[in-house]
């Protein structure tokens, strides 16, 4: 039986709720490393399963930075008005609107690339090995890879979290979408930079 320290603990880390702590803590014989790992898993896992519902409600939030030298509009959508009011979706929002502050991205996903853009960017990455002796299959791995290099740095949902390099903005996405149980999508933003 998980010591209740330990639930609480693996409560403050994670935002799952207590039985599915105590589950977890079970699950993995009290190892509080593997009960998060496990309940990460799980929440994104049911955040995947939420994707296809309706959201209708949700807010547009502005946030100003650098003495009125940038400033960024986000609209943020979830299910209901009872989640879009809570203070963790309007604190999920701000982070959100503080990462489009801080790394310009130009689209909100892949899928918002227009399929042309897509496309000049694999034939820059394939026009790199031009005359090379590599592998055709060689080539094409690494121009795979320069393109995921390239979503990474204007998709939001691919990019690094500032506050945490070790996960996207989507699995910050997912993360909140787990402990919501709504869906929750950021639809568009725009930033605004002074001079630009």
């Amino acid at each position: 039986m998980p010591v209740m320290n330990t639930v609480s603990e693996l409560r403050a880390i994670t935002g799952a709720g207590i039985v599915d702590c105590k589950k977890a803590l079970d699950e993995v014989n009290g190892d509080l490393a593997k009960a998060v790992e496990l309940l990460r898993k799980k929440g994104i896992a049911k955040a995947s399963s939420k994707g296809d519902r309706a959201t209708k409600e949700g807010i547009v939030a502005s946030y100003i930075h650098g003495g009125g030298r940038v400033g960024v509009l986000v609209e943020v959508l979830c299910e209901t008005d009872f989640v879009a009011r809570t203070e963790q979706f309007q604190d999920f929002v701000h982070e959100v609107s503080l990462q489009i502050s801080a790394t310009n991205p130009l689209y909100v996903s892949r899928e918002a690339i227009p399929s042309e853009v897509v496309e000049k960017e694999k034939e820059l990455a394939m026009a790199e090995f031009e005359g090379s002796s590599k592998p055709k299959e060689m080539m094409e791995k690494i121009a795979l890879g320069k393109l995921e290099k390239y979503y990474s740095e204007v998709c939001l949902l691919d990019q690094a979290y500032i506050k945490d390099e070790d996960k996207t903005v989507g699995e910050l996405l997912k993360e909140m979408i787990s402990k919501t149980g709504e869906n929750i999508q950021v639809r568009r933003f725009s930033r605004y930079s002074l001079g630009e």
